[in-house]
């Protein structure tokens, strides 16, 4: 229903550089006529766009091991910090491995060599640590979770190369067992209590890593969605081309990968309707420039498609750079370009590292929005806490699954935004100042507007809620 005589009210959360908030209630404001101001945010929630499935990040091998180091009342530090939505920042959405990946202290499959037809199948390495923690975050996200799986590689004797690391690609002759495998990591999943919603093709089919990496070009992956993976889960009962959006059909998404030619893979793969009846979506990844207006071009092309966000970090760890401001920053600006050109779903990568941004098994040390202390001594288990889990918080404590986005204008360059009407009507509005100086907003919904100053080098949610009559 279009606001143009409506009032409201907006609660607001503020993260700031050289303060000490920290995703903190900064007061109410009540709507009132329009007054002259710096910079005016106009809402208009006559039209809903993209319905969100969920913002996160990544439980890895990695991740999963820290967390086992860590002491008890600190491994609860940590889930309820991430995944309670109340008193903490909500995440709603996990991303994990099959298999090992760059983010496991070695490498390893669930098959033994040479094993086509997946007798040997067995997902007992993840039963020591990875499952046991995705289960924990669900429980304190209070069952308000989505889990969606990449490979990073096929097994070594599955690939040209013969080897899980420095790319290679899928042998022909194991296209239809490499299929069958992903069915057997969904089942066995969820099995253990872990509903799988849906998983992507290959994590970075255009690199060759000096870890897990395997080569696909766009019709590569385009005839074994086609040929082989569609096919394979509708057999198992576990996708329905007729309805991709079921709620039991799990999610094909290709690509996963970056932003800078995801038109031109999307496109190699969503042409071909025989391919794309199986694709739910396009994945896309932060590493080699912004390139934000081909995510939206994606959309506009292939208007039926979800866009997902997949995975990003800030690289190279250093502890001097911890503190950072830019960290937090970065996530707020693909946030907020990603939300307003499409995405359905935001992930970050691993969310806990240790105090050197491992483990890693070929030494890519990363940063995380928390890294842990794993030493035996005074400080075990302290938890560091990059300003880029406050700003990642902004949006996935107050944007929640369901919520669909709507129009947010800003009249300031200096000014990012984005909105989203959740299910139980609030909207949230996400403002980014990214400049040197605080600047005086206005809120403009309809015919009212509310006052308030985004400060330099800030990020704020304001939870805006109509009064009745």
């Amino acid at each position: 229903m279009h606001t143009n005589a409506q009032s409201f009210t907006a609660d607001v959360f503020v993260t700031a550089k050289d303060t000490q908030s920290r995703l903190s209630p900064a007061g109410s404001v009540a709507s009132a006529p329009p007054r002259a101001a710096q910079a005016i945010i106009f809402l208009d929630d006559a039209k809903t766009f993209q319905t969100i499935v969920g913002i996160g990040g990544a439980i890895t091998d990695a991740s999963a091991e820290v967390f086992a180091k860590l002491p008890p009342n600190r491994q609860q530090e940590l889930l309820t910090a991430y995944f309670d939505k109340d008193a903490g920042i909500g995440y709603s959405l996990i991303r994990t491995n099959i298999h090992s990946c760059d983010f496991s202290s070695s490498s390893y499959t669930y098959v033994k060599d040479n094993d086509a037809a997946l007798k040997s199948f067995d997902i007992a390495p993840d039963l020591k640590l990875r499952i046991p923690m995705i289960k924990h975050a669900a429980a304190a996200a209070k069952k308000e979770m989505t889990v969606y799986a990449s490979p990073w590689s096929p097994p070594a004797w599955m690939k040209t190369n013969g080897n899980m690391l420095q790319g290679g690609s899928l042998k022909p002759e194991f296209a239809n067992a490499w299929a069958e495998y992903f069915v057997r990591f969904i089942q066995e999943y969820e099995k253990q209590g872990v509903p799988i919603f849906g998983i992507t093709v290959q994590n970075e089919p255009a690199a060759v890593q000096r870890w897990e990496s395997c080569i696909y070009s766009g019709q590569q992956e385009r005839d074994f969605v086609k040929d082989h993976l569609g096919p394979a889960l509708v057999r198992a009962g576990l996708l329905d081309p007729d309805n991709l959006n079921a709620p039991t059909s799990r999610k094909i998404m290709v690509w996963d990968h970056n932003r800078d030619i995801m038109y031109d893979r999307a496109r190699a793969v969503l042409d071909d309707p025989e391919a794309a009846k199986y694709v739910w979506g396009v994945g896309f990844h932060w590493y080699v420039g912004d390139h934000f207006e081909n995510v939206r071009l994606v959309q506009e092309r292939f208007p039926q498609t979800h866009l997902m966000f997949t995975e990003g970090c800030v690289e190279s760890f250093d502890r001097a750079r911890l503190s950072d401001w830019g960290a937090g920053e970065r996530y707020g600006r693909s946030l907020m370009h990603d939300l307003r050109n499409g995405a359905v779903g935001w992930t970050d990568w691993n969310i806990l590292l240790d105090e050197r941004g491992g483990p890693n098994h070929v030494g890519n040390f990363c940063f995380a929005p928390v890294h842990a202390h794993t030493q035996p001594g005074r400080q075990l288990g302290e938890l560091t806490f990059m300003n880029s889990f406050y700003y990642l918080g902004h949006f996935s404590k107050f944007i929640r699954p369901g919520a669909k986005r709507i129009t947010a204008s800003s009249s300031s360059d200096e000014l990012l935004c984005t909105a989203f009407i959740n299910p139980d009507g609030a909207i949230a509005v996400v403002v980014m100042n990214q400049s040197e100086k605080p600047i005086e907003l206005n809120f403009q919904l309809g015919a009212e507007g509310a006052g308030l100053t985004s400060p330099a080098h800030s990020i704020l949610t304001a939870i805006v809620k109509k009064r009745a009559g």
